[in-house]
């Protein structure tokens, strides 16, 4: 099994969009695939819940009381964590993570709250030693807008470039209305969205 911990303690960056449609991406390769909520609001698992049965199968997991187990027969597993995580539950999360993704907007104060957890993680052992991974995802982009440049040079001076970047698009909020992500859907708009991932996918795997 490999897992994926998507983290940043500031809400509202993208972390259940990035989730649920990473998830999507390993189902619709054919792998088994698995979805932890570790957030009390059940974004994933209410996402999950509105899935339809023709769709690949997403496995949910209810880890809003704590950290469960896994069975073997999972391929991929995507954790989902919650917003204002503190340092305590983020170890404990990071113990069952093989790549931590962060994702970040192109904001000043999103910039500094996710450079600034990102200070914190690599203290940690596991991330200091490059044994757990941290890809950085520059999320919810404008090419061509001076925040997303602005974004690009701010983490360039931490040496932190992202690993992909993902457009801004309401293709991400029209899937999640159905329960489908932008990998369920087939319409050449959201072929084109879908090509932003390959970068980030190839990463985990």
């Amino acid at each position: 099994m490999r897992s994926v911990l998507v983290a940043n303690p500031k809400g509202g960056c993208g972390k259940t969009t990035i989730a649920t449609n990473l998830a999507a991406a390993f189902a619709q390769s054919g792998l088994v695939t698995a979805i932890a909520d570790v957030d009390r609001q059940r974004s994933s698992l209410t996402w999950l819940e509105r899935r339809s049965d023709a769709l690949p199968t997403i496995r949910g997991l209810d880890w809003t009381q704590g950290v469960g187990k896994v069975k073997k027969r999972i391929d991929r597993l995507v954790i989902d964590a919650p917003a204002a995580i503190t340092p305590k539950d983020f170890q404990s999360l990071l113990k069952m993570a093989d790549v931590i993704i962060l994702p970040i907007l192109p904001s000043a104060f999103d910039q500094v709250a996710a450079v600034t957890f990102l200070g914190k993680i690599e203290t940690l052992k596991p991330i200091r030693k490059n044994r757990k991974p941290v890809a950085v995802v520059a999320n919810r982009i404008r090419p061509r807008a001076r925040a997303y440049h602005a974004l690009i040079g701010f983490l360039d001076e931490f040496n932190q470039a992202p690993v992909t970047s993902l457009r801004e698009t309401v293709a991400y909020t029209d899937a999640a209305e159905t329960g489908k992500s932008i990998f369920d859907r087939r319409d050449q708009r959201s072929r084109a969205f879908q090509a932003d991932w390959g970068p980030l996918i190839a990463y985990v795997d």
